[in-house]
Parts: structure tokens; sequence; C-alpha cells
């Protein structure tokens, strides 16, 4: 319910942004099976902007992760960004995430 109807997902694996509240959610529910012992470590917020930071794994690979989240007017969230690494842990969560936004059919 935070997320607003027109939010703007950037990931580390795909070129364009995914648009709209369906998708984001759909893709933020698979990493967070896809992904475990999180861990937040630090966030910053300046205004409606928020920066969270975590390590988890993915298999037996460390991933770190900052998310980059912007809010409107109303506290619905209506641009995030993903960043992640190191290499090796994002190719494997990208061929996870890609095969499940595929079999989504939300490619």
């Amino acid at each position: 319910e935070i997320l607003d109807d027109n939010v703007e997902f950037h990931s580390p694996f795909v070129w364009k942004p995914k648009r709209g509240k369906d998708t984001a959610a759909f893709i933020l529910k698979n990493v967070v099976s896809i992904l475990s012992e999180f861990t937040y470590s630090r966030e910053w917020v300046l205004d409606k902007d928020m920066a969270l930071e975590f390590s988890a794994m993915i298999g037996d690979l460390n991933v770190r992760r900052i998310d980059l989240i912007k809010f409107n007017d109303h506290g619905k969230i209506v641009h995030f960004e993903v960043m992640l690494r190191p290499a090796n842990a994002l190719m494997r969560v990208g061929k996870e995430m890609s095969a499940r936004i595929e079999q989504a059919g939300l490619s």
C-alpha cells in the first residue's frame, strides 16, 4: 500500500525502468524470497528521499545493496532504485529474478 500506482522501479538488471504498483510489488516480494539473512546497516533520510543499505545472502554469496527511495507528498513511493554488488551476486540475483519476471509475463 506504500507504493504509488505509477511507481517507477529501477532494477540493476534491466535497462528500462519497470512502471506500476503491481510490477514493483511483484519484484520486491520475489527479491525477499530469493535473498536471506537480511541485515540493515544504515539509512539516510532527507525530506522525501531515503537510502537504505543492507547485506544479505544468495546461496553462498554475500550481497550488498542500497535502495534509493523517493516519496510523494502523500507518503507513497514514486521512485525506487536498487544498487547491488558484487558482480557475481548481482548476476545470480539477476538470473533468478529474470526467470521469475519472464514467467509472470512482466518482461
